[in-house]
């Protein structure tokens, strides 16, 4: 901030005039007093000789002569007037209340002034910023994090998967992908007071990927399980079908379990009609996938193997499964 001009005052009721005169070398009023917004201050007129008529100015506002006040505002009261010390306090400082204050007085016929600036500091704060987003991914994002403050501050993106810093009020990410999907955090600050943080969430959506299959041996009358893993989101649903394309249904010797990523196939009590190939379809509003396993008697020989994204019999059946799923959507 850089100093005023500073401005001759006259004595009693300190009217201007055109003529320059010496600011008066007396006390130790500093130049610049910087105080925080909603903080008090006092501004203090330190006085070593003997004066006749005294009076405080903010810019052409008269706030007080001697203990007379003019000015209105309730915030602004005479703390000290004797013979050393003439001073004032300000409370509950606002923004407005920045800018040059003079202290003026009449000694030996001679007018004399002191000037002090009022530097009024605000801490950084956030006042807007983007709220948590949805997006595909590729989509392109962008967020914002607005804040204000005094001095101007800065404003700063983190990632906490990768501790990534980026600079300014706008973070733009281009063709965002699936381990993207992480929480931002905006940090700004002034050095005035400890920084003000928010954080907003990018969920990245794409289509399922089966994860892990696997052939299983089975002995009859014992237990089994086929698993089908996939990650996707939104998540995934599923569902699983036989080598003659017949939908899997629950019964007294298998049971589906559907939890947030897998889905199992348990087998109670195998029996011969329970070998075969199985086919996982999973499949959520972008998109679907699927993998073909087989439960096994240990020793027989099958003419296919169980492979990850499998089709069951070929590209008709997995056309007829993507539309039967899409059409539930």
């Amino acid at each position: 901030m850089s100093r005023f001009v500073r401005i001759p005052v006259c004595s009693l009721i300190c009217a201007y005039e055109s003529a320059r005169v010496r600011a008066a070398e007396f006390g130790h009023l500093p130049d610049n007093i910087t105080v925080l917004e909603g903080e008090s201050v006092v501004l203090r007129c330190k006085i070593d000789e003997e004066v006749t008529h005294k009076a405080w100015l903010n810019r052409s506002n008269i706030l007080f002569t001697g203990t007379d006040k003019w000015s209105l505002d309730s915030r602004v009261s005479l703390v000290n007037n004797n013979n050393s010390d003439f001073s004032i306090k300000i409370e509950r400082v606002m923004v407005a209340d920045e800018g040059p204050y003079t202290c003026s007085f009449q000694a030996k016929n001679q007018p004399r002034t002191a000037h002090v600036y009022l530097i009024v500091q605000v801490p950084a704060r956030i006042v807007n910023i983007s709220q948590d987003k949805s997006v595909n991914e590729g989509d392109d994002v962008n967020f914002f994090c607005l804040a204000v403050g005094r001095p101007e501050p800065t404003v700063t993106w983190k990632d906490f998967k990768y501790g990534l810093m980026s600079e300014g009020e706008f973070l733009e990410i281009t063709e965002i992908k699936r381990h993207q999907a992480e929480e931002f955090e905006c940090i700004t600050n002034n050095g005035v007071a400890p920084p003000d943080t928010r954080r907003v969430k990018v969920t990245v959506n794409y289509p399922p990927v089966i994860t892990e299959v696997k052939n299983m041996p089975a002995q009859l009358g014992k237990t089994a399980i086929l698993r089908c893993e996939a990650m996707a989101v939104p998540t995934a649903s599923f569902e699983w079908y036989r080598d003659d394309r017949r939908p899997v249904e629950s019964d007294n010797t298998l049971k589906i379990k559907n939890e947030k990523t897998r889905s199992l196939l348990l087998f109670t009590n195998v029996t011969e009609k329970h070998f075969g190939n199985y086919t996982c379809f999973a499949s959520n509003r972008l998109g679907a996938s699927n993998a073909s396993m087989l439960l096994f008697r240990p020793g027989a020989v099958y003419g296919g193997v169980a492979s990850l994204n499998g089709r069951l019999s070929g590209v008709g059946l997995w056309f007829c499964l993507s539309i039967s799923v899409l059409m539930k959507v």
